[in-house]
């Protein structure tokens, strides 16, 4: 968008207001009459017929025939033609590559111009022109413009480091101009400093280590200096600079914060943000016991409500960023909650925004007038709205103790309303304040079940029924209720069949004798009549601990359940660290790290707050967690492709193995997968319920198991001579095994980083994890399923975390896989969607597998069924690669590769070039031939792949790459 800026510019410079006949015209032969016009030798005729060609380059007419013509009218002393000229060039260099370097004398010329402007004007059109020929020629007058007198110019040509560091980084580095721009920080504009910072952070974002912006007291006091007199983007340069600093101690963080305070009253909303973001930063390191400290946060308030005074779009981004920062400093805002209610023309993005932030500062101390707001909003008329506001009453509920009485009243005279809707969400809250607090509130469960009938919503049934199960016992008509749902049991959702069969079962244990038949009506529908698992499986459950000790089941069923939490919708503590260093940008809106939503974000660095002076908080550095996300390969994906229903296959985690998988090789005594909970044996219980797999190599053109007819053709010449020849094949190597790479890192999965690898070992698929627990809690449960893939790999077995996983603890375990799962193609073929399930959350993640682990160990061909197979396969299904730096003779290659079972049927040696016959098998049947050339002296090796499913070659290639190279 650089021309279209300059096309601005350049119109508001011309003193005629009649431009917009330039857009009108719509002759044929216009070109030719343009081609004439710009070769005319009256100079104001030359001017009209450029700016006609920019109005046709503007509307988006191909005017790059004009091209020689339009340059040749550089020559000029006019600058707004000259402006004109530079645009068509910027926007038409990179199509006509060869023509745009007749420009390059006039642009050199122009950056030795008298007049500043022109100057600046050439280096920064020079910049903007993304043309590898031109770059070299661009290097001198670069030079000296960084070095110019004029401060204008210096400024453009900061920026022009950037721009051409982004084409050629090397170049930059080696024509110094990289230490230039470190010199240009101690300039004495203003404007040229926060340029070279926005320059230098600009490379610094594409390369993270090269430590560009070594950052210093000297250094820090000059950005500082220049802070206060440069323009409202030069400030926001420098203030996301000074946030990258860790300041040495608390006085040195105090004096930055002094100096950094006044622009929290800048016009400019960017600008408070980002000096937001450098207090809060450095905030982390002032004492609490400070004085200081308290006039800081006093000092926050008032221009973060300012910005609530903006159109709603500034209004919803400066809500988000104040969400952030009440999660981390509620103090902060605390007196400051009338400005959270809701106006009536708010739009529903920004209410919904204020009502998160409204609960979020809930005290005792304000609850009252909150409680009155989110009353009153229970009565608009925006249906989503008044969802979350009744939602909102019982957050204040569990988050304020002292209020939950007021809080429940309310919800009853909402409920009293009658409103559909209003009733439905009041029920789901007030399930939870009977979890909050038991025993307390129980009093308005008659009025709850006078509104059973209007119940639709399958949360709120389902609400209902868990109110009615759990307090039985004080309700004289609880099974006629409970009955009552029954009768239309295969219509509900299974949320509600899942409560349903719970509910019944709490009352058959309170009220044994009256509720036996309900009991048997329902285990009966959960478990013969239903086919769903988890209904299903849950109701053997049941009926196994029914039948064989009510008093155990009664422990089990009838347990104290934990209290809830107040907050369950807080950020997790190292992501809101890494959130609240991003404020004023799109991480703070979206809630998440850069990482999560920047594509190839291979140079996306991981921010954390410092810890804070003399505290006895023990952070993690930093540079442990880059240096583990870092080792991740940039071909693993980082957004998990959406084929299939992923979440369909993934998310029902309850049991670790699904019932298709294969069990592991006995290892263990104990396999959770084979536990027995009903007696008579899974396979006898559920009848034909297991159903094997579908046949693998489905759709990939399997090879027939028998050899086509012309197997007994004579064979004579060309390939044939070869299996005479033989070729000593010496004692295999070990299977190569890939290095752990990070699946999964922390800042994604609430503390969980997962690591790992793939290994066949004894002909046996070994997927080898490291977990790591990098939160503050203890995690268990831990169980993993795949979704499917292209070969069929699934868990063999249950994922065996035998003992919790504490903080700052890893564990290393060893996954047995089967490749007899579901199957469908992936795109890469060797993708695998991996779903991971602790007593936390479910965590996604995809990683790639070496398809050598699929070769299995009878893959080696007679020569004769080879012969036969590589003429049988079409030439189309031929693959040719180049694998490079390879310093190995055919035998050690061939000794290499068959410890991954890559087998060597023959091998000839023509002209001093030794040629591999080898074929490979895959777990599901598909045979791969290959014929690969290895020539003494020359480290780059030919590999010719054969495969009936051509779609495989890629991934074999790649693992003859791997292999051969490691």
């Amino acid at each position: 968008m650089e021309w279209a800026n300059q096309l601005c510019e350049t119109r508001q410079f011309g003193s005629k207001m009649t431009d917009s006949k330039y857009f009108t015209t719509t002759k044929k032969g216009e070109i030719f009459e343009l081609k004439a016009e710009l070769n005319s030798d009256k100079k104001e005729k030359k001017k009209e017929a450029v700016k006609k060609v920019i109005a046709s380059m503007t509307v988006g007419k191909d005017v790059s025939a004009l091209f020689p013509d339009v340059v040749n009218c550089m020559q000029t002393d006019n600058l707004e033609l000259k402006k004109l000229v530079y645009l068509y060039l910027m926007n038409y260099a990179k199509s006509q590559p060869d023509m745009a370097i007749m420009a390059v004398n006039t642009f050199v010329k122009d950056c030795e111009d008298p007049n500043p402007l022109i100057r600046a004007l050439a280096v920064r059109t020079m910049g903007c022109i993304r043309v590898d020929k031109i770059t070299e020629y661009l290097c001198e007058p670069l030079r000296k413009c960084l070095k110019d007198e004029d401060p204008y110019v210096r400024k453009t040509a900061a920026v022009c480091v950037a721009k051409l560091h982004d084409i050629n980084a090397q170049l930059v580095e080696d024509q110094g101009f990289l230490d230039t721009l470190k010199d240009l920080i101690s300039d004495s504009n203003p404007m040229v400093v926060a340029n070279a910072v926005a320059a230098l952070s600009e490379i610094a974002e594409s390369h993270p280590n090269s430590n560009l912006l070594d950052l210093n007291p000297q250094s820090i006091n000059k950005l500082l200096t220049a802070l206060n007199e440069c323009t409202e983007w030069g400030q926001i340069f420098i203030l996301d600079c000074l946030a990258n600093y860790t300041p040495r101690d608390d006085r040195e963080s105090q004096s930055i914060c002094e100096r950094v305070t006044p622009r929290l009253s800048h016009a400019n909303s960017a600008v408070v943000l980002s000096a937001v973001k450098v207090l809060m930063k450095f905030m982390e390191m002032l004492p609490k016991d400070l004085d200081y400290y308290g006039t800081l946060l006093k000092k926050l308030a008032p221009p973060l409500v300012t910005l609530l005074s903006a159109e709603p779009e500034l209004q919803y981004v400066a809500l988000r960023n104040i969400n952030l920062i009440v999660q981390k400093r509620p103090e902060i805002l605390k007196h400051e909650m009338k400005v959270f209610f809701v106006k009536y023309n708010d739009p529903i993005y920004v209410k919904l925004e204020k009502l998160d932030i409204m609960i979020r500062l809930a005290s005792q101390a304000n609850i009252a007038q909150v409680l009155a707001e989110l009353k009153e909003y229970a009565t608009e008329v925006d249906v989503d709205f008044v969802r979350k506001a009744v939602r909102a009453i019982g957050r204040c509920a569990i988050k304020v103790e002292q209020s939950a009485e007021r809080c429940v009243s309310t919800l009853l005279d909402l409920i009293q309303t009658k409103v559909n809707y209003v009733v439905q969400e009041a029920i789901v809250v007030i399930k939870d304040i009977f979890r909050k607090y038991p025993n307390k509130y129980e009093s308005v469960i008659a009025t709850l079940c006078e509104n059973l009938d209007s119940l639709d919503e399958p949360e709120a049934r389902a609400a209902m029924i868990w109110i009615v199960g759990e307090y039985a016992e004080r309700i004289d008509n609880a099974d006629e209720l409970l009955e009552s749902f029954l009768e239309g049991f295969h219509d509900e959702s299974t949320q509600v069949q899942l409560q349903l069969l719970t509910a019944i079962v709490k009352l058959f244990l309170k009220k044994p004798t009256e509720t036996q038949e309900l009991v048997q009506q329902v285990l009966s529908l959960a478990t013969q009549d239903s086919d769903n698992p988890d209904l299903r499986d849950r109701g053997y459950i049941y009926w196994r601990l029914l039948s064989t000790d009510p008093v155990a089941a009664k422990e089990v069923v009838l347990a104290e359940k934990p209290l809830i939490s107040e907050e369950t919708d807080l950020i997790e503590p190292t992501l809101l660290e890494e959130l609240i260093c991003h404020i004023g940008t799109l991480a703070s809106v979206y809630h998440k790290p850069p990482s999560a939503f920047v594509e190839g974000s291979r140079g996306v660095m991981h921010k954390r707050l410092p810890a804070r002076t003399g505290s006895g908080e023990g952070t993690e550095s930093p540079d442990v967690v880059n240096a583990a996300v870092g080792s991740a390969p940039e071909a693993a994906p980082s957004i998990i492709p959406s084929q299939g229903d992923l979440l369909g296959d993934l998310l029902n985690l309850d049991l670790a193995p699904s019932t298709n998988t294969v069990p592991p090789p006995t290892t263990s005594g104990m396999q959770m997968g084979g536990m027995d909970f009903l007696g008579g044996g899974l396979d006898s219980l559920l009848g034909g319920d297991i159903v094997g797999s579908p046949a693998m190599g489905a759709g990939f053109g399997v090879a027939p198991a028998v050899m086509p007819a012309s197997l007994n053709a004579p064979v004579g010449g060309g390939l044939g001579d070869l299996f005479d020849l033989g070729g000593g094949v010496g004692m295999p190597m070990g299977a190569y095994i890939p290095p752990k790479t990070v699946w999964l890192p922390a800042m994604k999965a609430k503390g969980l980083e997962i690591s790992g690898t793939f290994a066949r070992r004894a002909g046996v698929i070994q997927m080898e994890l490291v977990l790591t627990n990098k939160a503050m809690s203890v995690m268990t449960d831990f169980a993993i399923q795949f979704n499917r893939n292209s070969f069929g790999l699934a868990p063999a077995g249950p994922l065996q975390v035998l003992t919790p996983l504490g903080p700052n603890q890893t564990i290393e375990v060893s996954l047995p896989l089967s490749t007899v799962g579901p199957v469908m193609k992936m795109d890469p073929l060797n993708n695998l969607q991996v779903a991971v399930k602790n007593n936390i959350d479910v965590f996604y993640f995809s990683c790639q597998y070496p398809i050598s682990m699929l070769f299995v160990e009878d893959g080696k061909m007679e020569r004769q069924v080879f012969l036969a197979t590589w003429k049988d396969i079409p030439n189309d299904n031929e693959s040719q690669f180049q694998i490079k730096d390879c310093h190995l003779n055919s035998d050690a290659a061939s000794n290499k590769l068959q410890g991954s079972n890559i087998f060597t049927i023959a091998k000839r040696t023509v002209e001093g070039q030794d040629m591999l016959y080898m074929s490979i098998k895959l777990s599901n049947g598909i045979w791969v031939l290959a014929e690969l050339k290895v020539q003494a002296g020359n480290p780059n090796y030919t590999i010719s792949l054969k495969c009936r499913a051509p779609e495989v070659s890629q991934c074999v290639f790649q693992c003859y790459e791997a292999v051969l190279k490691n």
